[in-house]
């Protein structure tokens, strides 16, 4: 599981990346808003813990700014406020979670598991690209209306790249997805993957949808 954290206390941040870390979770610290916003756009995360108050901007806005863009994974706000105000303010910029510091650390686990479950937020049953069509409850595809069959890891790779259109997701993320956490992302198994899926959904259509962003990872729309 890969979580975000955003927080300017360095203490803090780091008892939390060292607490994740023991509970299997590969956690990324951000200092800043600009930081922030910029790790959770062009990365590919389970869940981002997200503190209110931020060098550079407040998280109340961040996390309205990242809602705007599309991003849907799910937040789990930190402050060290507890007012129904804060409360309200978070659920209306999008957060899913809300958790006053001082916290038990064992909460904090607990409520990234949580949403790590439920999955990102506002994703459709069928996501429609240009003129694909991936229906991720049946595991039907189709382009320009013609049907695709698909092996299992090619729907599981599709199914990631459908739900973070228009992201940069990186190799890691997309081996832990595909294989899991333990599989080596280094290999050339996820090319071959890429370039079978690709043979399948892309080769004879355009616009192409799979593009490749080199040291970066992949980016899946038009």
């Amino acid at each position: 599981m890969r979580v975000l954290i955003v927080e300017d206390d360095a203490g803090l941040a780091g008892v939390l990346r060292e607490g994740l870390a023991e509970h299997r979770m590969d956690a990324t610290v951000a200092a800043t808003f600009g930081e922030g916003r910029e790790r959770a756009m062009l990365g590919t995360w389970d869940v981002i813990v997200l503190d209110v108050m931020l060098p550079g901007g407040s998280g109340f806005d961040l996390c309205t700014q990242l809602r705007g863009r599309g991003i849907r994974t799910p937040i789990l706000m930190l402050t060290a406020r507890d007012t129904v105000d804060d409360r309200v303010s978070g659920l209306d910029a999008g957060a899913d979670d809300y958790l006053t510091k001082p916290f038990a650390f064992r909460e904090l686990v607990a409520r990234v598991r949580a949403l790590a479950r439920r999955g990102p937020a506002l994703v459709p049953e069928t996501v429609r690209v240009a003129d694909l069509e991936v229906d991720l409850a049946s595991g039907s595809v189709r382009r320009r209306g013609q049907l695709i069959q698909l092996t299992a890891k090619e729907f599981a790779l599709l199914e990631f790249f459908a739900r973070h259109v228009g992201q940069v997701v990186d190799r890691a993320a997309i081996t832990a997805h595909v294989w899991d956490e333990n599989h080596d992302p280094f290999t050339n198994v996820l090319e071959v993957l890429i370039r079978r899926l690709r043979r399948k959904i892309d080769d004879a259509y355009d616009p192409k949808l799979i593009h490749t962003l080199r040291g970066a990872g992949y980016r899946f729309g038009k």
